[in-house]
This record gives C-alpha cells, sequence and structure tokens, in this order.
C-alpha cells in the first residue's frame, strides 16, 4: 500500500492528464466553442449595430453563417464527457483482478530502478 501511496496515485494521475485521448478532447471542445463563441458573438453584434442604425444587416460574410455551432459545442460537451481513456480500462482491469496492486504495479512500474524493494 506504501507503493500506492507514494506512486501508484500520482502515477494514475499522470497517466490521465497525459493521455493523448484527453488532450485531443480537450483541444476539440476548445475550438468548437470558440467557433460558438464567434457565431453567438457576430449574431449579437449585427443585431445591435442593425438596431442601432436603423439598417439591415447582412450577415452572410460571417465564417460561421449557416453553421449549426450550438450544436456541434453539445455534441462536443457530450463526447468530453463520455470520453474512454485506455488508461482507465487498465486500471479497471486491474482493480477487479484479486492481485490487484500485482497489476498496478505492473502498469506502472517504479521510475528508478531498485525503488521497488524498498518500498516492500
Amino acid at each position: 500500500m506504501l507503493w500506492l501511496k507514494e506512486h501508484g496515485i500520482a502515477s494514475v494521475a499522470e497517466s490521465v492528464l497525459n493521455s493523448e485521448e484527453l488532450d485531443k478532447a480537450v483541444a476539440h471542445l476548445l475550438v468548437v466553442a470558440r467557433n460558438d463563441g464567434y457565431a453567438q458573438g457576430y449574431v449579437e453584434c449585427s443585431h445591435d449595430v442593425a438596431n442601432a442604425l436603423k439598417v439591415d444587416w447582412d450577415n452572410i460574410k460571417s465564417a460561421t453563417h449557416g453553421v449549426n455551432t450550438e450544436a456541434a459545442l453539445a455534441a462536443a460537451k457530450t463526447q468530453f464527457n463520455t470520453l474512454q481513456l485506455s488508461v482507465m480500462d487498465l486500471i479497471n482491469v486491474a482493480l477487479h483482478s484479486e492481485e490487484f496492486m500485482m497489476r498496478l504495479r505492473e502498469f506502472f512500474p517504479n521510475r528508478e530502478e531498485g525503488e521497488d524493494e524498498d518500498l516492500s
């Protein structure tokens, strides 16, 4: 259990935070959120300009004209909230094993050789 306290928990957290799946999901969510913010801001701004100047404002020139950015953002949020990380699948398998500590130590070996004997 000392290994788990001193290495295991940090290794799990590090593996999750450094996972390629999480990086890709966060990057995708940021791009989609930025696009939705741009689209919503453009619509709001064009509406305000049209009201202030009493003119019709053509928003066809907007990069997001005709794109349902709200739906894209909702889908990206759902994808992020249901993200499956391969490292978590490995941990789940280990935790259902009778020898879960040994399995975890196999997945997350100590960084320095010889450390393993000191913690036994």
